[in-house]
């Protein structure tokens, strides 16, 4: 029958997925014709997929819609975490190319993995079907997994590889229960069916449902790394290469939450009253253990992991508050907090040197001195990760806790600004070292930027300051694609 082919609409919006694919594949076909004489070109590759990706992304909000019998819907949201992930994965490789020299590493597979990743993160952000929301997770999971342990020499890399498969492969198993659960007692795998199932007057047993939610909060709680998942995420980050450990912080994370948002506020929506005091802990507990367990760290990625945990534990506010004002706050807080980690992360792997030696905080002592546009642009990121006016993490903060006290969470605001005031210590620690501080041996034997990581480091700056002095651009947008049932 007709109705069993793909139609053209379908292939249009399913154009970004097509497009990293199928050059995905393409890296690998020409490792062996390339190899490593022409390394830098699988990276120039892979940005010209990702770019590729991005105009097909856009095309594909153009004519949106749902596509293959509605297991996916191209729409403001989908288009937004969409945009988002590809734009991250664009910002990590172009650090990558001098990371990759540096450590002597093969380029194609780098890449492909990458390309695939970032197929499964847009595939996940367009799921209205929780079977497809699976299959893009575990496109996405398998690639990280791998590329956090891709310097195979390295054991740091290999324990961060294992534990990240072994930990993510449970969350997985709890998130497929979960599914299982649903499907039983609904009927469907449809989100927006699974709505309509739960706030009909035949409605399953809330036993049943409240399981499945539980369950499917774990599993996605260990994808954005909120506690009680956060165990594995200062070991990933710290040994991953640095650019993986920055694309695990931005791409997989906002995808993930991407997910969070779209089953909570739409399947779940009709029991969001047995879910929130869920959430709630959650979050309050994340912000709690990954700011004052950032206090405690010398080493410069176990810290930035702790504070990624911490700031999951904002966007679960902005979840809590069950409103289109939070899911229109988490996704900009999103945005900005993809820009600013991508960025520092740079900074870190620009300095951290061969082997990736150089990791500690005391290291960046005196980093103004010898190159003052890397301390210019870490301080940027860093002032933003606070939440100081003018950056983008500012405004994302304010609009979360604006939404929490609308919908009377007014403790759980207390207290994330109580975090956030704690927060500020750790970071600006390090703009102490940077600026106050002789120069250490990690910054006099600092390479010159090079054009990449200049890129890497000015682009993402500018996308804090910007959605900083112009947030509603970016709000406006965020506000219109926040109603999720349709």
């Amino acid at each position: 029958m007709p109705g069993n082919f793909a139609t053209a609409s379908d292939v249009i919006r399913f154009l970004p997925e097509i497009i990293l694919a199928v050059m995905g594949t393409l890296l690998m076909i020409l490792d062996p014709l390339l190899h490593r004489r022409s390394s830098n070109a699988f990276g120039h590759l892979s940005i010209l997929a990702l770019a590729g990706a991005l105009g097909g992304a856009i095309y594909a909000y153009l004519n949106g819609g749902p596509a293959f019998g509605g297991m996916l819907m191209v729409d403001g949201f989908a288009t937004f975490f969409g945009v988002l992930v590809i734009v991250a994965g664009i910002l990590t490789i172009l650090p990558s190319y001098r990371f990759l020299a540096r450590q002597g590493a093969e380029t194609s597979e780098y890449h492909a993995l990458l390309l695939f990743s970032v197929a499964g993160q847009c595939l996940m952000v367009a799921a209205n079907d929780l079977i497809m929301v699976f299959i893009g997770l575990e496109i996405s999971s398998i690639s990280s997994y791998i590329l956090a342990g891709y310097l195979r020499e390295d054991k740091r890399a290999n324990e961060a590889s294992l534990k990240y498969f072994l930990l993510g492969s449970f969350a997985t198993a709890f998130f497929l229960y979960g599914v299982a659960l649903i499907y039983g007692s609904t009927g469907t795998i449809n989100l927006a069916g699974v709505n309509v199932v739960l706030s009909g007057p035949g409605a399953p047993s809330l036993v049943f449902v409240g399981v499945a939610a539980a369950l499917m909060f774990v599993g996605l709680g260990f994808k954005v790394s909120a506690a009680p998942f956060q165990v594995w995420t200062p070991d990933v980050y710290q040994g991953a290469p640095t650019p993986i450990s920055a694309f695990l912080s931005a791409g997989p994370k906002a995808a993930a939450f991407a997910v969070f948002l779209r089953i909570f506020t739409t399947a779940f929506a009709p029991i969001g009253h047995g879910w929130e005091p869920l959430v709630w802990a959650s979050a309050l507990l994340s912000m709690t253990i990954g700011n004052f367990a950032a206090l405690q760290q010398s080493n410069i990625k176990r810290m930035l992991a702790y504070s990624s945990i911490a700031h999951a534990g904002y966007v679960l506010v902005a979840l809590t508050a069950r409103s289109e004002v939070g899911t229109a706050a988490a996704m900009f807080y999103l945005a900005a907090y993809a820009f600013m980690n991508i960025g520092a992360f740079a900074v870190v792997s620009h300095l951290s040197g061969k082997g990736e030696r150089y990791q500690n905080i005391e290291d960046f002592s005196g980093l103004a001195q010898k190159q003052p546009l890397a301390a210019a642009m870490f301080s940027i990121f860093l002032l933003s990760l606070i939440g100081v006016p003018l950056t983008g993490g500012f405004f994302g903060k304010f609009y979360i806790f604006k939404a929490a006290l609308e919908s009377h969470l007014v403790w759980l605001t207390v207290l994330g600004l109580l975090n956030s005031a704690v927060a500020a210590y750790y970071y600006l620690r390090i703009l102490v070292m940077m600026y106050m501080r002789e120069p250490a041996e990690a910054t006099e034997a600092v390479e010159p930027l090079s054009p990449g990581l200049r890129l890497a480091l000015i682009v993402p700056a500018i996308g804090t300051l910007f959605l900083g002095i112009f947030p509603n651009w970016v709000l406006d947008f965020a506000g219109k694609s926040s109603v999720l049932l349709k």
